[in-house]
């Protein structure tokens, strides 16, 4: 036995050092990830999106594609002759920042006397480089002063904000991860040792993650943006760590019934690893379901998490086995397990308890946690789903929404996001005249051969291709509800011009398709997303009825989620709705993760109920994974909190979402509803399989 002992560590040796290696290659492209991150809305648009077929045509109207920064000056006691040398000065230099794109149109004066504004036209083709020219324009405009209130927005400084938010996530998102991770992990093995391998394990799968991320990103496969990026952070500590609990569990339960460690180890691994690639199939496969959207960015994150998943999988199947055979006993040291082949429900005084509860109480427990839940639920008609507006977008006021609040005092809220409008040159005029008839469409002009300032009258309009480009200024916010309800009035208005071939497009076009791709993904992918998961369950349980009645404590779980969720976006955190796409997000995260709870527990509860019957298996398997479980959920919980440290609303809600609706499965739907069901069906929840015709149920109420 010790030279197969020898043999075994030296495998477990070479395995953790080969890790190590990868480690070494693959750790320096989590930090690179966001080289290759994109965060341009119109490019996350599908094809056939009505706004995308308008940036196409845009793109024949100018020499080079730009995005507009809208530097506003305010004085509400009046605009000064001192204010407007300075202005002019700052123009000159805005022109040499490199980036921008010359000649400035110049600066526009409000009819109250109080602002100044002045467009600066970016090279588009810059990319993410797009928020270093803002940072050089905000240099050059200065701090404000004397009463002279300075901000740069619009377009481009919107979006330079929001790569200040993501850069956050190589460094402060995953420092705060690694923190929360590691605090759990302290209170949960309370071994000064332990912590070390789960961690270590997890820090391994985002290295291997990230290097796959940042090479298919960079070659173009798939498109990273920042949140994908955030959420691929936290879903592989959380997750790996879940897996990582379940997996450390089973190995100490074996350690009591085995004298070897790599005797213990195999009996773990071949009875946690099923479990765990179920669990990991089933939200690899529930992730990929959004590359059915019809949005770039959906389909970016689907891909993105479902790598992290995959390499989690293989990591923690495969790196973790080893560092725990290497650490053998004392890896637990101080609480270091010894032989005394007790029953697995020994150690699990608490959660044995929670187990004869439910037996005593089964049909109360269970249609009682029901009707809490279902109660839960009510909250969802305080669920706003809006477009969210600039000023809603982020948990702190940034110098964009600052200077759009300035805009929208003194000008029509949608000047410098004007809605395009493309037509045929014969038809130019009379689309014209319609648009202008739009309620809340403030002015109307035709793009002429001098784009950089105002058309001289009866400007004959530029003509490419026989196409006319009009721009609509809009009377609200480009991102608010009413510009939205313009668009989609304008498109009404001007698609019913004959022979006109009319394409609305613009800042606000791109919101509202973006915002009917969302609904229609929906409608897609939650049907798909439930049916493969019943597919995994049915085939992991060997049954029918169980997966129909996890799918559904789930589904319930999560209308309780939303619901709860609802009256503390509104109540506590006072934000003004959910986005567009979170419904979605929070279906495919929620109802994967949640339903891995449930996996835990009735893969276990199948293997006990074939040693012991239905019913005393559900009690073994309720009191055996009861505490690594809620354990998980704590942990995963506790990561997409984590999202809350990025100043960015969307993040927040979905964070808080997760953490909500993880923390409602592990203890109310996992602890308490599907063990009493289970329980209160007895042998029938494996219908129509061998083991609901089993009939020992004697002996089974016996032992329960």
């Amino acid at each position: 036995m010790s030279g197969r002992g020898g043999r075994v560590t030296l495998i477990a040796l070479l395995v953790v050092l080969a890790w190590l290696v990868v480690g070494g290659v693959a750790g320096p492209y989590s930090g690179r990830l966001g080289e290759v991150a994109t965060n341009d809305n119109a490019s996350f648009l599908p094809a056939d999106a009505e706004a995308t077929r308008a940036q196409q045509l845009s793109e024949r109207f100018v020499d080079e594609p730009t995005l507009p920064a809208l530097v506003v000056y305010e004085r509400t006691t009046g605009i000064t002759d001192a204010d407007r040398q300075r202005i002019a000065a700052d123009a000159a230099r805005f022109a040499e920042v490199p980036g921008v794109v010359g000649p400035l149109p110049p600066p526009i004066p409000s009819e109250d006397g109080q602002a100044v504004q002045v467009v600066v036209p970016i090279d588009d083709d810059r990319g993410e480089e797009i928020g270093t020219v803002v940072e050089d324009l905000r240099a050059v405009a200065g701090a404000d002063r004397d009463g002279l209130t300075v901000d740069v927005a619009g377009p481009a400084g919107l979006l330079a904000d929001l790569i200040e938010v993501f850069s956050a996530i190589d460094g402060t998102l995953l420092l705060v991860t690694l923190c929360v991770v590691l605090v759990i992990l302290l209170v949960v093995y309370r071994s000064p040792v332990l912590w070390i391998f789960p961690l270590l394990a997890a820090g391994m799968s985002f290295a291997l993650a990230s290097v796959f991320v940042y090479l298919l990103a960079d070659a173009g496969a798939i498109t990273l943006n920042g949140q994908a990026q955030g959420i691929l952070t936290v879903l592989v500590f959380g997750a790996g760590t879940d897996y990582a609990l379940l997996l450390v569990a089973r190995y100490r339960e074996e350690l009591h019934r085995h004298e070897r460690p790599w005797h213990a180890m195999t009996a773990a691994w071949r009875g946690a690893a099923p479990a765990i690639v179920a669990s990991a199939g089933t939200v690899i496969v529930s992730l990929l379901c959004l590359l059915l959207s019809s949005l770039n960015s959906n389909r970016a994150l689907g891909p993105v998490s479902a790598i992290g998943i995959a390499a989690t999988l293989l990591v923690m199947l495969t790196f973790l086995p080893a560092l725990l055979l290497l650490g053998g006993r004392w890896a637990f040291w101080p609480r270091r397990p010894l032989v005394d082949r007790a029953d697995s429900r020994a150690e699990h005084g608490i959660w044995s308890r929670v187990a004869r509860f439910v037996a005593r109480r089964a049909r109360v427990v269970w249609l009682l946690t029901s009707v809490v839940l279902a109660a839960s639920a009510v909250g969802l008609t305080q669920l706003g789903v809006t477009t969210l507006g600039q000023s809603d977008l982020f948990t702190e006021r940034t110098e964009s929404v600052a200077g759009q609040e300035a805009i929208a005092r003194h000008y029509p809220a949608g000047t410098g996001s004007p809605a395009t409008v493309f037509t045929t040159q014969e038809t130019a005029r009379q689309v014209a005249e319609v648009a202008r008839g739009v309620p809340g469409v403030a002015a109307v002009r035709p793009v002429t051969d001098n784009p950089t300032g105002p058309p001289a009258p009866n400007a004959p309009p530029k003509v490419v291709d026989g196409i006319v480009q009009l721009e609509a200024t809009l009377a609200d916010p480009p991102d608010s509800d009413g510009a939205e309800r313009t668009i989609r009035d304008l498109r009404v208005a001007v698609h019913a011009v004959p022979d006109s071939d009319s394409v609305v497009g613009g800042f606000t076009a791109i919101n509202v398709d973006t915002a009917d791709a969302s609904r229609r993904d929906q409608n897609v992918i939650i049907p798909v997303v439930l049916l493969v998961i019943a597919i995994i369950l049915a085939l992991l349980l060997r049954a029918i009825l169980a997966p129909v009645l996890l799918i559904a404590t789930v589904l319930l779980s999560f209308a309780a989620t939303l619901g709860l969720c609802a009256l503390i976006f509104t109540y506590v955190l006072d934000f003004p709705g959910v986005d567009a796409s979170f419904p979605l997000f929070a279906f495919v995260f929620l109802v994967a993760l949640g339903i891995d709870y449930n996996i835990f527990l009735m893969s276990r509860v199948r293997e006990e109920s074939v040693r012991r019957g239905t019913r005393a298996g559900v009690l073994a398997g309720l009191a055996v994974t009861g505490g690594v479980i809620t354990s998980a959920g704590i942990v995963l919980a506790a990561t997409f909190s984590a999202l809350a440290v990025l100043p960015l609303v969307v993040l927040v809600e979905l964070g808080v979402a997760v953490a909500v609706g993880v923390l409602i499965d592990t203890i109310v739907v996992r602890s308490l509803l599907v063990p009493a069901l289970s329980y209160d069906i007895g042998p029938t929840i494996w219908w129509p399989g061998r083991l609901s015709r089993s009939n020992g149920e004697r002996e089974v109420q016996r032992a329960g």
